[in-house]
């Protein structure tokens, strides 16, 4: 690995040196980055190694008349008379239109079954309310299957919701903490079919890379081969890795133990930063640098103020007393400062140079945009 230029601190001596050293040091500073270690585990996954989700339909009942308004949600009424036939009680068609279940909600139940989950093992159930229930709280879940995109049910799951929030109303008065009509069911869910992966099929194991990067999958198959074997582990791209292995299940097993234990030194990303323009959320990687330029960001108001005007009519003269209302709007720009960023090779100094701005985040948003658009933002920048 070379000398990292980074280690070079900013001492006595060092600002002594002529300035042309110094601009040389600040450019093999922008262009070396730190690398950091990791494991094969946590930058790729073996491929057919995955989780499967799981939905279906289902009643929640022993809501303390919280539950669905029948006249809004007719299929709630349904879905109980289908399922008191299933029971061997028929109601009449002329009866379920004057059913209240005002104690049941019909729910959408979701689930993430593991790999290499079987038969008999529990899972974690999700339930949302799908029609106008107020609460699910105090609510159990009635025997629901849930099924894969394929069709096939995979699990089964009953048991009572567990509600995080809590809510109260009384004369048109409501308050609520967190939300009510979603619920979890720990270990609600009970596997009944597994899922074939193809992890002891072929001769060769593909690992798959978490994002695209041909420096990463060029480390890990020098990792590979250099502690299990030259030659067993071969880029096929910037995400997928062929290894050779064993062909019992338990030396398979043993051998992608090892590869995920192996370490790796991988440099830093690719320059990036992520804007959440629904939050004005803003996050910058380490290997974002900042060219010079100069920024001038204002801001424009408008405040509309609405006076309510009385127009009397004059005694015994039969009108009536008007509210009329009278508004003026007025527009102010505040003035701002051309200001200078100088060129920043490290995040610390990205930071602290936009700190200079002094923008909220979501001018700051428009205002990193527009160095980007200038060429002097010299990172990619993400929208989400």
């Amino acid at each position: 690995m070379r000398p990292n230029a980074l280690s070079i601190p900013r001492s006595a001596s060092a600002r002594h040196l002529p300035a042309v050293a110094l601009l040389a040091a600040t450019v093999l500073m922008a262009a070396v980055m730190p690398a950091h270690a990791l494991r094969v585990k946590e930058v790729a996954s073996v491929q057919g190694v995955r989780t499967n989700q799981l939905t279906g339909y289902g009643l929640v009942v022993g809501l303390d008349g919280t539950g669905d308004q029948a006249t809004q949600v007719p299929f709630t009424t349904q879905s109980l008379a289908n399922y008191l036939q299933q029971m061997g009680i028929t109601v009449p068609a002329s009866a379920q239109s004057r059913m209240q279940p005002k104690n049941v909600a019909a729910v959408i139940v979701t689930a993430q079954l593991p790999a290499f989950a079987q038969p008999g093992q529990t899972i974690d159930i999700n339930v949302s309310s799908m029609g106008n229930a107020k609460s699910l709280r105090g609510g159990t879940l009635i025997m629901t299957p849930l099924r894969g995109a394929d069709g096939d049910i995979y699990a089964l799951a009953q048991g009572n919701v567990v509600v995080g929030g809590a809510g109260a109303s009384a004369n048109g008065s409501k308050v609520q903490i967190n939300q009510l009509s979603g619920g979890r069911i720990p270990a609600g869910g009970q596997v009944e079919r597994a899922v074939a992966t193809g992890l002891q099929q072929g001769d060769t194991v593909t690992l798959n890379l978490n994002s695209v990067d041909f420096s990463t999958a060029q480390l890990v198959v020098q990792a590979i081969n250099g502690r299990l074997g030259d030659g067993l582990a071969q880029a096929i791209d910037g995400r997928t890795i062929e290894v050779a292995a064993p062909a019992a299940p338990s030396d398979r097993v043993a051998f992608i133990a090892r590869i995920e234990e192996l370490a790796l030194t991988v440099p830093t990303p690719a320059a990036k930063v992520v804007i959440n323009s629904r939050t004005g959320s803003i996050v910058l990687n380490q290997a974002v640098t900042l060219g010079a330029c100069a920024v001038a960001h204002g801001s424009l108001s408008i405040v509309i103020s609405t006076t309510p005007v009385i127009s009397q009519p004059g005694a015994f003269s039969g009108g009536q007393t008007v509210v009329t209302q009278q508004s003026e709007i007025s527009v102010a720009q505040t003035p701002s400062a051309l200001v200078q960023l100088p060129a920043s090779p490290q995040l610390t100094d990205v930071v602290r140079a936009l700190n200079t701005l002094g923008a909220n985040p979501q001018d700051l948003i428009s205002i990193l945009q527009a160095i980007k658009s200038a060429g002097a933002l010299n990172a990619e920048l993400e929208i989400i």
